[in-house]
């Protein structure tokens, strides 16, 4: 094995368990799922995911308790006994292959509209009544969460961490990033509360501050809590809720205090560099702010030059060259792939054993055909 092999192969510590090595599959919905409940083939597609030796697995984003979590079909719950039932099948069949395993837990917040599924009655719900902007000016305002709303909303979260605790799951991930609803808080845009919960982008902090905070007091102190975040929002993919490493600190630090073990810091292009004057990525700089590990992803795997320095050829910034260089300096410690994984189970072993000519690519076209 190549050094830059061993790099990608070292372990990392997560919570009691060590990982193999420093590959996270990305969490990435399917809408396989009918009823809300996995099946036996979302047991076998995470399973062989684990076989294939990827060192942590991150479900799909899966709805939280909440009425209005829901926006999109076939999306798995991670409430209710039947969707629990079919979460310890997952979990189980990971843990067999010797893999590790996070659900992602995930509330739609305005990305909800009248008529989509599980129940076309139930409104979408975010801080402002304000419609989002992924549907430019033609999606409804959701429902202003009220007091008891947002208690709603923050009991589910930390409920529905305590299932995963209790079926042996490996951690938890909350999804904060893509203006979804812990999102829509975050974003002046869609948060325009004149309350404690509105403000300035550290006082919009506080409805995550508290979904961490009950995430915690379900899980206890020992058990990974992951955040995900982005700057970028969908709709506005050039959006950034911090311009200056100062103003990301400030934005950072009542997550940590909150409880925050890792983030998952997400990004279209991980070697693009968040603030001027320094390469750092979007990992690089919370690590760097935080002092805590960091996951770093964005098109790994689906840049026509990333596997040129196998071949010894020039590389890009997007090489894989380039990104086990960051990771060796330890810019950032996981590295989620996405995509890649989903139309190969076995992409990294053929990275570790130099069969990359062997590798299947990503086709768009095929998005809910890969098992």
């Amino acid at each position: 094995m190549s050094r830059q092999h061993d790099t990608l192969f070292r372990s990392f510590r997560f919570g009691n368990i060590e990982l193999g090595n420093r590959v996270v599959m990305a969490p990435m919905t399917r809408s396989q799922s009918p009823g809300n409940v996995p099946t036996d083939d979302v047991v076998e597609y995470y399973r062989r995911r684990a076989a294939a030796q990827v060192g942590l697995i991150v479900t799909e984003g899966t709805a939280v308790g909440h009425k209005a979590s829901h926006g999109y079909p076939d999306v798995p719950d991670f409430f209710g006994d039947d969707a629990l039932a079919g979460w310890k099948k997952v979990v189980d069949a990971v843990h067999a292959e010797g893999g590790a395993i996070v659900p992602q837990l995930w509330h739609v917040g305005s990305i909800r509209q009248p008529d989509m599924p599980p129940d076309p009655k139930v409104p979408g719900y975010g801080p402002s009544p304000v419609p989002h902007p992924f549907y430019e000016g033609k999606g409804q305002p959701p429902v202003e969460m009220t007091q008891a709303d947002i208690d709603e909303a923050v009991a589910a979260y930390g409920a529905s961490a305590g299932y995963a605790k209790t079926l042996g799951f490996d951690g938890v991930e909350i999804h904060g990033a893509h203006s979804y609803l812990i999102d829509q808080f975050f974003w002046s845009t869609t948060n325009e509360r004149t309350d404690g919960y509105g403000g300035d982008l550290v006082q919009r902090t506080r409805f995550a501050v508290e979904v961490i905070r009950a995430v915690r007091e379900a899980v206890g102190p020992d058990f990974p809590v992951i955040l995900r975040f982005s700057q970028w929002k969908m709709g506005a993919y050039d959006e950034k809720l911090a311009q200056t490493p100062d103003e990301l600190a400030a934005f950072l630090a009542p997550l940590v205090d909150a409880g925050v073990d890792l983030f998952h810091c997400s990004t279209r292009r991980f070697w693009i560099p968040e603030f001027d004057g320094s390469d750092l990525n979007l990992a690089g700089w919370t690590k760097k702010l935080t002092g805590k590990p960091t996951i770093t992803v964005g098109s790994v795997g689906l840049d026509g030059d990333f596997l040129r320095s196998f071949a010894g050829k020039e590389t890009s910034p997007a090489s894989i060259e380039k990104l086990l260089e960051r990771l060796e300096r330890d810019e950032f410690d996981l590295v989620a792939v996405g995509r890649q994984i989903l139309a190969d189970p076995e992409w990294l072993l053929k990275i570790r054993d130099g069969r990359e000519d062997e590798i299947v690519n990503f086709s768009p076209e095929k998005l809910l055909l890969f098992p």
